[in-house]
């Protein structure tokens, strides 16, 4: 599975951008039927060795955060928008590729130049640019022009227990999905590979209308804020204590007897699992669970420190407790 990860974020795709990540999947699908619809979503039609009580969706999205140029100015500098969240503070002088291949380096006023007070400022999305090396606007508009989309240039890199990458959220719930697939299920179960969550959950929402499932489980990557400085609550999950489920977060109130059965599946079968703490973020759920005739929705995620960077950090054994967790709560909510 590690390395179904390593392959996948070394794959470049943003939202609305995501083709050559989807094709990697298609190609892993063996004799599996799939669609893709107008939106770019991958549908995945797994048949399980039994026919299904309720019909089960399981979802991740193959998007990541990244980039996508505004403006060229005249001394060749690029203007940028971000595609997802991501903080000024972890854009700063990061290497950026744009799907051309084209490599520019995210800049900012030198911190010589600076005065006392700018220096104690967290730093404005407006004052940065992308710098490809351009001596002017005519150079740099033969590799740039405004729509372009960029990512973080961010190496695979396997720690040992831990493992430091750019986009592994949510390449690692595509991992896991497609290791799910591999295994075979014990119940006929639908796949939803998803484009566009991190800007605003879009693939979701039409993915669902088409399959109008009972149940939906979603594979993410969550916040750990297990770092010096925060505790209690704040720490939101703990690197190494399993996979998370969430009761709430900003878009989704999820099913509480579907909760109760994760952790309940959790301690029956050994697999760690932990409650999210802070009531933040969100993920496909939002748009999944309001839609069709109505979704009963969970969410399984892993712990990751350093979130929309390009350096995302997890833990090995939380993503194999994620795994774990997902196939078992999703065999057992197919014939609830």
């Amino acid at each position: 599975m590690f390395t179904l990860i390593k392959e996948l974020c070394n794959i470049n795709g943003t939202s609305g951008r995501e083709d050559k990540v989807r094709e990697y999947i298609i190609s892993k699908l063996g004799e599996n039927s799939y669609t893709v619809d107008n939106l770019g979503n991958l549908i995945v039609e797994v048949k399980g060795k039994n026919r299904a009580k309720n019909k089960v969706m399981v979802c991740a999205h193959m998007d990541e955060v990244g980039f996508i140029a505004t403006y060229v100015s005249e001394d060749g500098l690029i203007k940028f928008d971000t595609v997802g969240g991501i903080l000024p503070a972890v854009m700063s002088g990061r290497k950026i590729v744009f799907e051309n291949g084209t490599v520019g380096v995210i800049g900012s006023k030198p911190v010589h130049l600076s005065s006392a007070e700018e220096k104690n400022t967290l730093l404005n999305k407006d004052k940065l640019y992308i710098d490809i090396g351009a001596k002017d606007k005519n150079e740099a508009m033969k590799y740039v022009i405004p729509g372009d989309t960029a990512v973080f240039v961010g190496e695979f890199t396997d720690l040992g227990e831990k493992i430091l990458s750019k986009a592994l959220d949510d390449r690692v719930g595509c991992a896991i999905m497609l290791k799910m697939i591999e295994e075979g299920m014990e119940y006929d179960t639908v796949f939803v590979f998803s484009v566009q969550e991190e800007v605003g959950t879009r693939g979701a929402g039409c993915a669902v209308n088409r399959i109008y499932p009972d149940f939906s489980v979603v594979l993410e990557s969550t916040t750990a804020a297990d770092i010096i400085g925060i505790a209690g609550e704040k720490r939101v999950c703990v690197q190494g204590e399993g996979a998370v489920i969430s009761f709430m977060d900003n878009s989704t109130l999820y099913d509480k007897e579907v909760f109760k059965t994760a952790l309940k599946i959790g301690e029956e079968k050994g697999i760690k699992v932990q409650v999210k703490t802070a009531v933040a973020g969100g993920n496909d759920s939002g748009a999944i669970h309001k839609s069709a005739y109505g979704v009963r929705a969970a969410a399984i995620s892993a712990p990751c420190r350093y979130i929309h960077s390009q350096s995302n950090l997890l833990m090995k054994s939380d993503i194999v407790a994620c795994f774990e967790l997902a196939k078992a709560l999703t065999e057992n909510l197919s014939h609830a």
